[in-house]
């Protein structure tokens, strides 16, 4: 499989869209600190809504808590300027667990970045893509490809097919590129982020810990 340079293709529809009045974008989201730099990337292209759906995380007490800190970092970045006059917007999906757990079930013991990653990312990202659709915004696509530990191709391609089958577009990008991972570090930093230690399921988290204790 040839590998595109999503980071180009991103570059490309950016500068092509001129002097004019902004896209609209969907940014699905998994959590504040990875979508700090995205936001502060995008803003200035795009008129932005963040769009937070991860049933996936495994307790609503996490999710609610990496639920208030995206609406948070929000509210903070619309207020400080740092996005040069742009203002963000926020909708949240449901928190279905129970589905999410349907969905994956049998693949509770792959590897992390198995065949249960592939069918998380596109449950979130057919979310996202019927939510864009439905709302009639020109693009979408995900803070997910920011994580050293994702292949920006995998979720391109996932976000590609769930766009055609709901009548959207999915944005390629590879928000790691141009120092984006770094940046996002700098910014949870900056505003004090809650960064958490594992991806968000009861797997991820089982893997997590158990890292920690052979570490």
């Amino acid at each position: 499989m040839n590998r595109r340079n999503l980071q180009k293709e991103l570059d490309t529809i950016i500068s092509a869209r001129g002097d004019g009045q902004k896209p609209s974008l969907l940014l699905h989201t998994c959590c504040a600190p990875c979508s700090s730099y995205c936001i502060e990337y995008l803003s200035g292209a795009f008129d932005l809504t963040v769009y937070y759906y991860n049933p996936n995380i495994d307790s609503e007490a996490e999710y609610v808590k990496r639920r208030d800190e995206q609406k948070r970092l929000i509210d903070a970045m619309n207020e400080d300027g740092r996005l040069a006059g742009a203002h963000v917007s926020f909708v949240e999906g449901p928190y279905d667990p129970d589905r999410w757990h349907e969905c994956v079930r049998g693949h509770e013991q792959d590897k992390e970045g198995g065949e249960r990653c592939g069918i998380c990312f596109g449950m979130r990202l057919s979310e996202a893509a019927e939510y864009a659709a439905q709302h009639s915004f020109d693009y979408f696509t995900t803070s997910l490809s920011i994580s050293p530990l994702k292949d920006a191709q995998r979720l391109c391609d996932i976000g590609e097919k769930a766009a055609e089958l709901y009548g959207t577009v999915y944005l390629p990008g590879d928000f790691k590129k141009k120092g984006g991972y770094q940046r996002s570090i700098e910014l949870s930093k900056l505003y004090n982020l809650y960064r958490q230690n594992y991806c968000g399921c009861s797997c991820s988290r089982a893997a997590s810990e158990k890292e920690y204790k052979n570490g």
